[in-house]
């Protein structure tokens, strides 16, 4: 394998680990709240499009849009039937809603293998076309589609986020929520467009990153660690820290396993993230709170 077709493979993975991040960090910037659900919404992204595809015969983009809706909907009631409810019975307290979010994203993981299957199935690609050769390299054209829509959906969140006055008052809501109330400001409104966002941007994320290595029920679980961890990475500075952090993680995905052996990358990212928690837990971009 040459050196140009692991970067090809590091930025691809690196892109879909910034999906996932950017699902974290647009329910961290309007609720405050980590969460660890990501994974598993797009794990249902991927695997409910291609289960439909593969199991059902159903056309593709009538797959990829009940895919979507799902994965909205998972996270929205989330939100209205999970997190909200316990902050309010716990009185604010974090750590309550934390345990029953973490209970969520194993129950989804536990309903994904019984509605479609323990089996991995392959992902299915959302355009096809010749694949570009680099010399003796490769670009896939699901790497090139994943690619190109991360960088359009953080062009496209940015913009959001800064110009229109719901991403303000998203981050208004983020930064205070008893502030944003007193204000008048729709605070349960917006957590749910928070959440629904992420619901969004992680079920692309899963749809996109599947052709490369299938889906599964169980990938739930790792797809929401390694996208938090990129988040960690990454930091919570702007839209773009995020994508930052999964790019750096997908060359230590690629790089170290090649180099070094793939029983070294569990310990290396174990390393990673002590060091990140201990020296570093704003990140490497630190988000600034307005007052």
């Amino acid at each position: 394998m040459s050196d140009l077709q692991l970067w090809i493979s590091a930025v691809q993975i690196g892109c879909f680990f910034g999906l996932l991040a950017l699902s974290y960090y647009v329910v961290l910037a309007g609720t405050g709240f980590f969460n660890f659900a990501i994974g598993t919404y797009a794990m249902v992204g991927g695997l409910c499009a291609a289960w439909l595809v593969i199991n059902h015969n159903y056309p593709l983009w009538p797959a990829v849009l009940i895919a979507l809706v799902a994965t909205v909907a998972l996270a929205a009631v989330t939100e209205v039937a999970v997190v909200r409810p316990v902050q309010r019975r716990s009185e604010g307290s974090e750590l309550p809603a934390l345990v029953a979010v973490t209970a969520v994203l194993f129950a989804i993981q536990q309903l994904g293998g019984v509605t479609f299957g323990y089996t991995t199935l392959p992902g299915q690609n959302l355009w096809t076309f010749h694949s570009i050769h680099l010399g003796s390299s490769i670009i896939l054209p699901s790497a090139l589609v994943l690619v190109v829509t991360t960088v359009i959906v953080f062009f496209l969140v940015a913009a959001w986020v800064r110009f229109t006055r719901t991403g303000r008052v998203l981050r208004a809501v983020g930064d205070s929520r008893e502030s944003a109330s007193l204000l008048g400001l729709p605070v349960g409104r917006i957590r749910i467009i928070g959440f629904a966002l992420s619901g969004l941007l992680a079920g692309t994320a899963g749809l996109l990153f599947a052709p490369k290595a299938g889906v599964s029920s169980s990938s739930g679980l790792d797809w929401a660690l390694s996208g938090f961890l990129a988040l960690v990475v990454g930091g919570t500075a702007s839209v773009w820290a995020p994508l930052v952090g999964g790019l750096i993680l997908g060359m230590l995905q690629i790089f170290i396993p090649f180099y070094f052996g793939g029983t070294s990358l569990p310990y290396l990212l174990l390393i990673l993230a002590a060091v990140f928690f201990a020296f570093r837990p704003q990140g490497l971009f630190d988000r600034r709170v307005r007052v």
